[in-house]
């Protein structure tokens, strides 16, 4: 990720939240606080030790946006519905085909999953299924943009950056059900033609 056109790069951890510590890293671009990245702990690799190793440089500091945005990803991991917003991100180094993705992943609503091939068709990209599946595994907003609502088409769960356990769990919580293969019961996927 291109990080040059940033002056100063901090951080803020949530700690103690369901799945573990989540950081957001942020900088000040034209006066404004943008997140350029939201780091999940993953099996053996806290948030805080992800964010150390790739923005050593930063300082632990917040501004009143970052602490409502951390305010809100806590509130969401303890279960309550909320909308984030895209204005808090920096989109500025992403290719308009990742943003195009970035924004599909993004509408796809609280409770509600779609496929990697559904996005792509919806992001104008019929066949573009692995592309998808490349933005969402580099996706630098996870909760924000909520990737883990993206699935395979036989319903079986994929990938996700802080692995299956807690993309499962983040999909239970918002009501998702599975069956006893692990496949996602769902009346409708996202993006599929009515």
């Amino acid at each position: 990720m291109l990080i040059t056109h940033l002056q100063q790069i901090n951080k803020k951890i949530i700690s103690h939240t369901p799945i573990g510590s989540v950081g957001i890293i942020w900088s000040e671009i034209n006066k404004h606080p943008l997140i350029i990245h939201i780091l999940l702990s993953r099996q053996g690799r806290s948030a805080v030790e992800h964010a150390a190793e790739l923005f050593p440089g930063s300082r632990k500091l917040s501004c009143a946006e970052v602490d409502t945005v951390a305010d809100s990803i806590r509130a969401y991991l303890e279960g309550e519905n909320i909308n984030f917003s895209l204005d808090v991100l920096d989109l500025s180094t992403y290719t308009q085909f990742q943003k195009s993705v970035l924004r599909a992943q993004y509408e796809i609503p609280r409770g509600s999953v779609s496929t990697y091939g559904l996005i792509a068709t919806h992001a104008g990209v019929s066949g573009g299924a692995r592309a998808v599946g490349s933005v969402m595994a580099r996706n630098p907003f996870p909760i924000i943009i909520p990737c883990h609502r993206t699935i395979l088409s036989n319903l079986h769960l994929g990938g996700f950056q802080s692995g299956t356990d807690i993309k499962r769990a983040l999909l239970q919580r918002e009501g998702i059900i599975f069956d006893e293969q692990g496949r996602v019961i769902c009346k409708r996927l996202h993006y599929a033609p009515v």
